[in-house]
């Protein structure tokens, strides 16, 4: 089994890593294998020391002392302790004794040994222990003239086996610590001389990060409302899975792929993909990895990462948020930035230089692509960009469908109705709305997912938490009425205006109070009369107020700075003004230089001037306009901001039954609920209503009887040259 399992491994790093992930492999095995003979040597270098330093103060001869002789010894210690004799002989002077089986071992008392199976100064065969203890108690009873002799009287310490062997583990275990700690500093010092010089080495070396395929659950099934952006892909992908089909008609595959678009549209998301399908060895990086304060680092981890792609091709290399080191070379005031433009061009040669790239795919991924170098731009280094836009309402059902799955949904949840109600919503924006509308429904001890959750979840995703506790004081609640109805009644006055969906005075995210419109998904350009009329209710909240208080509050900030960025919009980049059409506003500068450079090449002050003066001009017209609204409809401003007062909220039926003074109609409502008209409702279900009249299958068939079918063929010629022009039948 185990041999098995090393054969798969074996392919698969055959597969996945090549030649290249095999001298990997095989250079840390031998690295591995050199160590441990290192920390072996070590270890047997110190167990030979301490055996030395053991043995050390063995005898080298130690003596073999006959029993007589022994027992001799034993009786001199005796009878010189108890000063029977005249002088002292110290060789024969007994310190301990150790008695093993029918064998003897003793030391001397001016010996330095410790006492062990192993170190002694003398060595004696003995009948048995039971028959030396009784020839030693002969001796005590002679020499000393009793009758019993209790063993702590002898002149000399015995030991059994038993307690040797406890007291030898007791002296070995500091020899044991002592080794133990040692190896352990020895193995702490190596790691830490190696891991200084990998430091060293790799802190040039990229930090680029291998998928692995089996980690890595997403596919092109996964990802929703971006059909287009999901072939351009799978060409790559099947382009490296079956390149006979591209090679036998001449085509290449293509170097580089950028993917461009809004944050959350799903770049990151479809690069994930392409490695899930890929089925060949996936790079990814950020491009902020690149970057240190050292010069020429980034450089090297560049070189570093194509050099690990090549060795591994074919293979693709991922590179996110490329505008890290993609910038435009050469901006701002004092020149570029040297560690990026390094980097930059060191990428450049790699993709596309004078030894070329072969077999490896960068794809790369910004939301800023109008601030990328023209160079890495070009084609030969991303030959294919794919915008990654926002999706339209297919698109959005799409994205529910998968970010649904799991979620219990109720009955009356329509994706494709949700869908309508998210205009301009992103994937991670649908993504982050269906776990918001899960939290609230866990939180709710709800069992499935209503459309009421949902709709809440929306509006926490785009304008923030509803703050219902909040305590607002009476004049502050009707000051934001007055604000939010002359929104809603000038966007209701202008017909080029969006409606209205609903106006609240509740305070939600950073907002005192909102008024929410309906965006217009049916075209994709806006002209000039409707911007004009977003300028005007722009200023509607303003205008609202100073007519109440004769005073403005400082709630219409963002109203102003929407409409100030409109308006010069319009004058220099749409040409919606008396100037005519003429562009000014640079590439959205984002460097200081380059706004400098612009500025003093080839526009006046005398046309800055001009700028400024129509900016000025569409703001004017567009207050004006919304306070000639807001004073023709004084009645009913008064009249909202009471009703407002009272129900703190209004969805559009309620709003537009007011204005126009009719009935409030349920069913209007909760068509305008889901973002439906509800007149063309009303006349589907009619028509839904009348059954279809039975067509006549002899109403257009041609009579039997060869008079009538005369007939019937020259009336029906007849009907086909009336409904010509009368010029052609008169050619005839």
């Amino acid at each position: 089994m185990s041999n098995i399992i090393v054969e798969q491994c074996d392919l698969f790093e055959s597969q996945i890593y090549g030649k290249r992930g095999h001298f990997c492999l095989n250079e840390r095995r031998r690295g591995f294998g050199r160590t441990l003979i290192i920390y072996a040597l070590i270890v047997a270098g110190i167990m030979l020391v301490v055996l030395l330093t053991g043995t050390s103060g063995r005898s080298t001869d130690p003596k073999i002392l006959e029993y007589s002789k022994l027992l001799e010894n034993i009786e001199y210690d005796l009878k010189a302790d108890k000063q029977l004799i005249s002088g002292e002989d110290n060789t024969k002077t007994i310190g301990n004794l150790l008695i093993q089986d029918e064998t003897l071992k003793g030391v001397y008392n001016i010996s330095n040994l410790t006492l062990s199976k192993d170190r002694y100064d003398f060595i004696c065969a003995i009948p048995s222990e039971e028959q030396f203890f009784s020839d030693v108690d002969k001796i005590y009873r002679s020499v000393l003239e009793k009758d019993v002799i209790n063993p702590n009287d002898y002149m000399f310490h015995f030991s059994t086996p038993a307690a040797e062997g406890t007291s030898l583990f007791l002296q070995l275990l500091p020899s044991i610590i002592s080794i133990a700690l040692f190896i352990g500093m020895m193995v702490f010092i190596f790691r830490m001389q190696s891991g200084a010089n990998r430091g060293a080495t790799s802190f040039v070396k990229g930090r680029t990060k291998l998928v692995d395929p089996n980690s890595n659950k997403i596919r092109f099934n996964d990802v929703a409302g971006a059909e287009e952006e999901k072939q351009e892909l799978k060409e790559v992908v099947d382009f490296l899975k079956a390149p006979e089909k591209y090679t036998k008609v001449g085509a290449k595959i293509p170097k580089g792929v950028l993917l461009i678009g809004p944050p959350g549209t799903g770049k990151t998301l479809l690069a994930k993909a392409v490695a899930g399908e890929a089925g060949v060895p996936f790079y990814t990086i950020s491009g902020s990895e690149f970057m240190e304060m050292y010069v020429g680092v980034g450089a090297s981890r560049v070189r570093d990462l194509f050099d690990q792609a090549k060795k591994t091709a074919p293979a693709i290399v991922f590179i996110d948020e490329i505008d890290a080191i993609g910038r435009q070379r050469g901006a701002g005031l004092g020149g570029g930035h040297d560690e990026r433009e390094q980097t930059l061009n060191q990428l450049l040669v790699e993709m596309d230089g004078f030894t070329g790239n072969t077999g490896v795919i960068v794809m790369a991924a910004t939301n800023r692509s109008d601030i990328l170098d023209p160079a890495l731009m070009r084609p030969g280094r991303f030959d294919r960009q794919v915008l990654v836009n926002y999706p339209d309402v297919k698109g959005r059902e799409e994205i529910l469908k998968v970010h649904s799955r799991g979620k219990p949904l109720a009955k009356d949840v329509d994706l494709h109705l949700i869908a309508v109600m998210t205009p301009g919503s992103t994937g991670a924006d649908i993504a982050n709305i269906m776990n918001e509308a899960a939290l609230l429904t866990a939180r709710n001890n709800k069992t499935e997912i209503d459309i009421a959750t949902i709709e809440e979840a929306i509006n926490r995703v785009s304008m923030g938490l509803e703050k219902k506790s909040h305590i607002i004081p009476e004049k502050d609640k009707e000051m934001v009425a007055y604000h939010e109805s002359g929104h809603a009644i000038v966007a209701y006055a202008i017909p080029e205006c969006e409606k209205v969906q609903e106006i609240t005075t509740v305070p939600r995210g950073m907002a005192g109070g909102y008024t929410k419109y309906i965006p217009d998904e049916k075209t994709q350009y806006a002209t000039s009369s409707r911007l004009r009329a977003h300028i005007a209710s722009a200023m509607g909240g303003m205008c609202a107020e100073q007519i109440k208080y004769g005073d403005i509050t400082t709630g219409a900030s963002n109203d102003i700075k929407q409409a100030t960025s409109l308006a010069r919009a319009m004058v220099t980049e749409y040409g919606m003004s008396s100037l005519g059409p003429i562009f000014m506003s640079g590439e959205h500068e984002v460097f200081l230089g380059r706004t400098f450079s612009q500025t003093s090449a080839g526009i006046s002050e005398k046309l800055n001037s001009a700028v400024d003066t129509e900016v000025e001009k569409l703001l004017q017209e567009g207050k004006q306009r919304a306070m000639d609204i807001l004073t023709s409809y004084r009645d009913k401003l008064d009249g909202l901001v009471k009703l407002l007062m009272e129900k703190e909220r209004l969805n559009r039926e309620e709003f537009e039954s007011f204005m126009e003074d009719r009935e409030y109609d349920p069913a209007r409502a909760e068509a305008f609920r889901f973002y439906q008209d509800p007149d063309k409702l009303k006349s589907e279900k009619t028509a839904q209503a009348i059954p279809p009249k039975p067509a006549d299958p002899e109403a257009n068939e041609a009579p039997k009887d060869e008079g009538k079918a005369k007939e019937w063929i020259s009336g029906f010629k007849g009907s086909l040259e009336g409904d010509r022009p009368e010029e052609e039948q008169k050619d005839e």
